[in-house]
């Protein structure tokens, strides 16, 4: 009698006991499952490179999809818009696969394989974007055989260096050129090692100084012809010099956004370490992926004829009158 009451002062067995330390557990538990999810976390700038991979991706499907069932877009110039509608359309599509691999699949071939797979791509935009300057000018330089056989020689020819290069940038990483082996080796983009960081790099300037030169050489051209016009007339409308300086303003535009849009990162590649902060990194390399963002407003979708082919996709009613016919660079 005496040992009963005991335990049931004690309240050892009783259900109210066992209940309360099934309670007590399922809350420990519960508070052990929230806190390793808020160990989890997503870097904001790693979501933002996803967003504007998205936003890249969703422009320049749409150009490469118009250039490429629209018969009429097949002169030089189009088919370099489609060349560099796609290289930034692959881009676009390695941010978010980088987004996913990094946070749902950590490997270190798949991390190689990745950036190998973002080095090629935005080279190959790059690289888009100096032969598209090329083609324009030659469109200016050599204005009556520019619709030519060998004119569209050269494009191919063009597309093919432009290619060629890219990929075996991209391959490097996975090849072997990378610091996966000796992290002292490793630049400010890992696994990428310094030397290959610095080759791209240095590139990028060659481009950036080609593009500068030939852009000048359109200008003083632009120039050229407005001033034989303004001869040939014997006066020099207001509207030759407002056409005149709208055309070198453009010109001044595409530049400016290249320019300020890859700039930053491409310095920051030589000057950076390994052990600066990763802020910095991420910084400069975002706005970098807004020159893919702007490439299809800037070649694509202001011109006319995209625009005609846009309308002809979306809408089906859109008709005209007249012939048609497609321009050359010189005079879009």
């Amino acid at each position: 009698m005496n040992e009963s009451a005991a335990l049931n002062e004690s309240g050892v067995g009783s259900p109210e006991s066992s209940w309360l330390e099934a309670e007590a557990f399922d809350v420990n538990r519960t508070l052990a499952l929230s806190s390793a999810a808020l160990e989890f976390h997503v870097n904001p700038w790693d979501i933002m490179l996803c967003l504007s991979g998205t936003v890249i991706a969703c422009e320049n499907a749409i150009v490469v999809a118009i250039i490429f069932y629209t018969p009429t877009l097949r002169n030089p110039m189009f088919v370099l818009i489609g060349s560099l509608a796609t290289a930034d359309l692959l881009a676009g599509i390695g941010l978010i696969l980088n987004f996913a691999f990094q946070y749902l699949v950590s490997s270190e071939t798949i991390s190689l394989i990745t950036v190998g797979f973002l080095v090629a791509s935005f080279t190959a935009s790059i690289s888009s974007l100096l032969a598209i300057t090329v083609d324009r000018y030659l469109s200016l330089y050599n204005a009556l055989t520019y619709f030519s056989e060998k004119t569209l020689h050269y494009v191919h020819l063009m597309l093919v260096g432009t290619w060629g290069v890219s990929l075996g940038l991209g391959l490097l990483p996975v090849l072997g050129w990378n610091c996966l082996d000796d992290a002292s080796t490793c630049s400010i983009v890992r696994p990428l090692n310094r030397t290959n960081l610095t080759l791209l790099a240095t590139s990028f300037f060659v481009i950036f100084a080609l593009m500068l030169s030939l852009y000048f050489k359109i200008c003083k051209i632009v120039c050229r012809h407005a001033h034989q016009i303004a001869l040939q007339q014997h006066f020099f409308t207001t509207s030759h010099y407002v056409a005149t300086k709208k055309g070198v303003s453009t010109l001044a535009i595409i530049l400016g956004t290249f320019g300020a849009s890859w700039l930053p990162f491409a310095i920051y590649c030589l000057v950076g370490e390994r052990d600066y902060p990763p802020v910095y990194t991420y910084a400069t390399l975002l706005p970098a992926t807004y020159n893919s963002m702007i490439n299809p407003i800037i070649y694509a979708y202001r011109n006319t004829e995209i625009q005609r082919s846009i309308y002809m996709l979306f809408c089906g009613c859109f008709q005209t009158n007249g012939s048609y016919r497609s321009r050359s660079p010189s005079e879009v």
